[in-house]
Order: C-alpha cells, then sequence, then structure tokens
C-alpha cells in the first residue's frame, strides 16, 4: 500500500515541477526580456498566457504537502527539521511572486512598477531554485531520520543540492518557453513565435548539456544516487528523458510547438521518476526506506480514497481549465508591459 501511495505522492510532484515549474520558468524570460521598451512585448506575452492557470498551477503543491505528511510523517519531521530554511524562503517566495503578479501592469508610478516587476522575476528564479536544494539534500542523503535534524545551512548548499537548484530553474525556463512559443503560434503573434522559439531551442540546449555534465558530478559526488540512475528502471528513465528533450528539439525545430509541449512534460517527468528510483528503497538515503517512513496500513488507505475523491472531483475542472486556455477561449487582450506607463509619474504628480 505504501508504494501506492508513493506513486501518488510522484505524481504530484511530477504534476508541480510541469506546470509550477513551467510557470516560474515565465519568470526568468521576465526577468532576461530586456529594458522596458525592448522587453515590454515579451513581459506582455508571459502575463497574458499565465493570467488564466497561475493559481490552478500552484494547488499541486498543497497536494504534495498534504499526502508527504500524511502518508510519510517519519520522513516529513525530518525534511522539515533539517530543511526548513530553503522551504521558508520558497514560500516567501511563493506569497511575494504571486501579490507581484497580481498587481504588476497595475502600478501608478514608474518606481512601483519596477519593484513589482523586480520582485516577480527575482522570485520566479529563487522559488525553483530553493526547491531543487531540498530535492537535492535529500537524494544525496543529507537528512538524519533522528531527532535534532541535520545541519540548517549545510545540509542544502554542497555541490549537488546547488546543482540540483540550478537545473530546476534551468527545466523550468526550458518548459516555459515550449509553452509560451506554442502560445504564441496559436495567437497569430509572429515575432513573440519567433523570439520564444529561439529561447526554447537555446534553454532545451543549455538544460540539456546541464543534465548530461551532472551525470558526472553525481558519479564524483554521490556513487550511490549515480548507480541507481545508470541501472536498471533509473536508466531507463535517464534514457527516456533524454530522447524526449530530442524530440522536443526536433518538434520545436519544425515548427510543431502544440506536440512539442507534451515531449517537453515528458522529458522532465522522466527526471522525477527517475530519481525516486534510484534512491529506492530509501526515502531518506541511508536514513529510512520507504516501508519505515510510511503511516499505518489505515491511514494509508485513507489517503488513497481522498486521493481517488481529489480526482473525481478536481480533475475534470482542471481539464476544462487547460482545455479552454489551449483553445484560446480565456484568452484577454494581449498589451505590452513596460516598465511603467510613462505618462504615469505625470499622472500622479497632478
Amino acid at each position: 500500500m505504501a508504494e501506492i501511495v508513493l506513486a501518488v505522492l510522484v505524481l504530484g510532484v511530477t504534476a508541480y515541477a510541469v506546470l509550477g515549474g513551467a510557470d516560474f520558468g515565465a519568470g526568468f524570460w521576465d526577468l532576461t526580456a530586456g529594458g522596458a521598451k525592448r522587453g515590454a512585448r515579451v513581459r506582455g506575452m508571459i502575463k497574458r498566457s499565465m493570467g488564466p492557470v497561475w493559481e490552478a498551477n500552484h494547488v499541486w503543491l498543497i497536494f504534495v504537502l498534504v499526502v508527504f505528511w500524511t502518508a510519510f510523517p517519519r520522513a516529513f519531521g525530518p525534511v522539515m527539521e533539517t530543511l526548513y530554511v530553503p522551504l521558508f524562503l520558497a514560500g516567501v517566495g511563493i506569497v511575494f511572486r504571486g501579490a507581484a503578479f497580481a498587481l504588476r501592469g497595475e502600478a501608478a508610478t514608474i518606481s512601483e512598477a519596477r519593484i513589482l516587476g523586480a520582485t516577480f522575476a527575482l522570485a520566479s528564479v529563487l522559488i525553483p531554485f530553493f526547491f531543487g536544494t531540498v530535492i537535492g539534500a535529500i537524494a544525496t542523503g543529507q537528512v538524519p531520520a533522528g531527532d535534532g535534524g541535520g545541519s540548517e545551512f549545510g545540509s542544502w548548499t554542497g555541490i549537488v543540492p546547488l546543482y540540483i537548484g540550478v537545473l530546476a530553474v534551468g527545466t523550468g525556463a526550458y518548459m516555459a518557453a515550449v509553452y509560451l512559443a506554442a502560445d504564441a503560434k496559436r495567437s497569430g503573434f509572429d515575432d513573440m513565435l519567433v523570439a520564444f522559439r529561439k529561447r526554447a531551442l537555446g534553454a532545451a540546449v543549455v538544460t540539456g548539456l546541464l543534465a548530461v555534465g551532472g551525470l558526472f558530478l553525481v558519479r564524483a559526488e554521490e556513487p550511490d544516487l549515480y548507480s541507481g540512475l545508470t541501472s536498471g528502471v533509473g536508466l531507463v528513465a535517464v534514457i527516456a528523458s533524454a530522447a524526449a528533450g530530442i524530440v522536443t528539439l526536433w518538434l520545436l525545430w519544425s515548427g510543431r510547438y502544440a506536440i512539442a509541449r507534451f515531449a517537453s512534460t515528458a522529458a522532465v517527468g522522466a527526471v522525477i521518476v527517475g530519481w525516486v528510483v534510484a534512491q529506492r528503497p530509501d526515502f531518506l538515503p541511508g536514513e529510512l526506506t520507504f516501508d519505515e517512513a510510511a503511516a499505518s496500513n489505515a491511514t494509508l488507505a485513507a489517503v488513497i480514497v481522498v486521493a481517488a475523491l481529489a480526482v473525481l472531483v478536481l480533475g475534470p475542472s482542471l481539464f476544462l481549465l487547460y482545455r479552454l486556455v489551449l483553445r484560446g477561449e480565456l484568452d484577454t487582450e494581449f498589451r505590452p508591459i513596460a516598465a511603467a506607463d510613462p505618462d504615469a509619474e505625470t499622472r500622479d504628480r497632478d
């Protein structure tokens, strides 16, 4: 039964890595869009595409946390006790990022617009980075199962956790560029299609190189994790991710952007599955197995029932939301977002 709930948890993590990751990745392109004039259309496209779905994308974080603390409490406690610093920073970032996104474009002065834009963009980069370091700390066995917890800073600032944090930022930017290119084509914005196609191709190459280089880093620093990634099902997941990445590149090059969305999703999802399989049967490597971390069978059964009910209740709503978005039925008027309306300060003074 613990294996079934683990599969549910992995599905939730994958959904958040893909949907929430792409959401954060859009903020990366906002940060690197350029000056107020040059980046105005890029930022406007990002806001228009994210508007209908950005809140729904983060439902998966709540789902993951609830399943985690309910079904695997013996692992949840040590993880929170040891990694509360990056988790707290990510949580604060989510709050400030959401507020900035909701208010951006409505600023009355240039200074307000700059603060909101910078908050949204910087938080979009830092949040996936901190989440990535959490995954890296768990995967490298930096979380002890006993009382007292591990090092509050040393646990997530090692070379592998930091690398996974950078990789999380890269994969989010990669998926966001693919999704935005597809959205630009559907909307008929040729200049935005060209802009995000270039970004998607570049991000795919950079992220692919990061992933390949990371295998050598993991081999040097964490041989047990490397062994799990290069044998059995872990190796299958790594190969599947690489194959999906190559297919995504080909689809982008040939202009099949809608299908490229699914291929990029598969590439990232395979990475998550590979990580879990690589450290199996351990939840906390060297400390706690999945079975040892699990709650009682009665609790696990309740989690499975509630998860099934959640799928029945929320699944159709989310499916309809994304279907309407992909069909363009929730599109709003496209409006470039500069640092601020150049006349705003004058009006504010008047």
